[in-house]
Formats: C-alpha cells, structure tokens, sequence
C-alpha cells in the first residue's frame, strides 16, 4: 500500500520548487540600455541604482523604477497664450529635448519623483508661454518676435532647473506656430500677401538700380579704357614723330657733311687746276701751242703785219704769261708750291 509519508514529503518539495520560482522570478528584474534602475523599499528611496542589464532584489518588500539618462524629447501640447490686448491663441506643440545626467537621478528623483518632467518640464512651460504671451501683442507674438520664442524658453527652462534641479539640460526647444482665430488669419494672410508684393517691388527696384549701376560703372571703365587708348595712341605718335624729327635730323646732318665734302673735294680739284695750270703755262709751251695752231690753221699771212695780228688776236692772259720772265716764273712757281704745302699738299 502507497506510504502516506511519501506523498507529503513530494508535496512539500514541489511547493519549495514553486515557492523558490516564484520568489526568483519576482526577484530578479532586467534594466534596459540609456536607463537608470532606482529602488523603493517600504516607500523609501534608497541609496543604490543599477546600470542596464539584470539584477536580483528581495521581492515584495523591495520594488525598482527605470529613469531614463539619454537624451528624449518632452511634447507639451495645447498650451494656452493670452496676448496683452485679449486675444487667445494656442501653442499646439512645443517640444523641449532635454536629458539627465546619471550622478543627478537620485537628486532628481528624490526631490520630484521618477517623473520629474512634470513639474520641472511640462509645467514650466506652461508658466513661461503664458508670461511671454501676457507681455506681447498678437502681432509680435504671432510675427516679429515668433522666432525668438524658442530661444528664450529654452534659456528659461534652463535658468530655472540649474537652481533647482542641477543635472537636468535643456538642449533645444521646438515651438510650432500658435493657432489664432480664423479672421484674425485671413487678415493676416492678407497683410503678408501686400507686404510679399511690397518686397518684389522693392526687389525689383533694387535690381534695375542695380543694373544701372553696373551700366554706369561699365560705362566709366569703357570711358577710362578708350581715355587710356587714346593716350597710348598720343604718346606713340610723339614718339614716332621724334624719331622722325631725328632721323632727319640725322639726314641733313649726313647730307650736309656730303656736300661740304663734295664742295671742299670740287674746290681742291680747281685749285690744284689752276696751280697745274699755272706750273704748264711756260713761255715754251706757249710757244709750242702758238705754233700748233699756225699749223691747224689752213690760211696763211704774209707781210709786215703779221706779229701785231697775232698779238691782237692771242688772249691777253697768254700774252702776260708769255712776257714773264724765267727768274719771274721760277719765283712764282716756288710760291705756288709753298701755298699749296699750306693748304695740305698735293
């Protein structure tokens, strides 16, 4: 017969099988990558965290919450903004990237819960959107101050949690566009259809000025380039009427050296005529020449008038000549030859 013993003793072991899986599985807890596990005990922080991966804790008394130390994006939506002159608009989405440090979760938590972004985050940014609002005109709001809007949160978000919450950095702030009531809009889509109207006139008036302006400027360096061409073209034409003024300059001097040489060379020439001439004029070759042309001479004279004939009828110059006497010539050709040795010989 089964023995009553064994079966109680099986029952006991099973129940210790089922009670040690139970407590591991309750004990042991898996913490995922970019979190921060913190532990509750009896509704008490403590003072240990674990990093990303598993982790054994005592069960029931003990419970754990991950904190996340990446970097995530906080959406806050339909955030209310009343403007200085009454109008209401809504932020539909304002979007603030944000991340905490791992050596400030204990801080951060201990102080505002696990979820801190609530009071730190969401909240703030209720508190900053509706002070900008209540200090700014519809106009400014929704146009000439809407793109420092972001700017100004996010060094507002972070002035505040650097007092009071160290550890946690604002790193941008993404602000859509406010919803403002729909005539407010069509008067608005207006305003900026004239003022886009107004800005292609003014683009189009710069740029015809601008084309005149580079038509001037074209004009002026064309102007300067020909003034330049122009005083090239000057300035070769004084040269090149030098250099003609010198060449002839140059020309005349040659000329005028060759016919001083021509003209010393023709008067040399008679001299040294003239002074053969005068050393062959010898009362012998006049003699001589008187009787070639009796001979040449086909009439004949006779009678007692014969030598005053000739003598009438010879040049005078050769009747001189022939007078002189030989002590005359000899004196005259020794000067002739003296004067001639003056002069540089023959």
């Amino acid at each position: 017969p089964p023995n009553p013993m064994n079966n109680s003793t099986g029952t006991i072991l099973m129940f210790i099988v089922v009670l040690i899986g139970i407590i591991f599985q309750f004990s042991m807890h898996r913490v995922d990558e970019g979190h921060i596990a913190v532990y509750y005990r009896g509704g008490a922080l403590l003072q240990s965290t674990s990093a990303p991966g598993f982790h054994f804790m005592m069960p029931f008394i003990t419970n754990y919450v991950t904190v996340q130390v990446t970097t995530q994006t906080d959406e806050v939506k339909d955030i209310p903004c009343g403007t200085s002159g009454g109008v209401m608009i809504f932020f539909d989405r304002i979007e603030v990237v944000n991340r905490l440090t791992i050596k400030s979760v204990l801080e951060v938590v201990r102080n505002y819960t696990p979820d801190y972004d609530k009071p730190l985050i969401f909240d703030k940014v209720h508190h900053e959107v509706n002070q900008f609002c209540s200090t700014q005109n519809l106009h400014s709001v929704y146009i000439d101050l809407f793109d420092q809007i972001d700017e100004n949160l996010k060094n507002a978000l972070q002035t505040d949690l650097d007092k009071n919450a160290p550890g946690l950095e604002i790193v941008a702030v993404r602000v859509t566009k406010p919803k403002i009531p729909e005539t407010i809009r069509r008067n608005y889509e207006l305003m900026e259809a004239e003022r886009t109207k107004l800005l292609i006139a003014t683009e189009k008036q710069k740029v015809v000025e601008k084309e005149a302006e580079t038509e001037r400027k074209r004009a002026i360096i064309e102007a300067k380039k020909q003034a330049e061409v122009a005083n090239i073209t000057y300035s070769q034409m004084i040269m090149e009427k030098d250099s003609q003024r010198k060449m002839s300059e140059i020309e005349d001097a040659t000329n005028l050296a060759r016919s001083k040489s021509k003209a010393d060379a023709e008067y040399y020439a008679g001299k040294q005529s003239a002074l053969s001439n005068r050393l062959k004029l010898t009362p012998e070759f006049l003699e001589l020449m008187k009787y070639k042309a009796i001979m040449t001479n086909a009439k004949l004279y006779f009678g007692p008038s014969i030598p005053s004939y000739i003598s009438d009828n010879l040049p005078t110059k050769i009747i001189e000549d022939a007078k002189l006497t030989a002590a005359e010539l000899d004196a005259e050709l020794a000067k002739l030859t003296t004067d001639t040795l003056d002069d540089g010989g023959l």
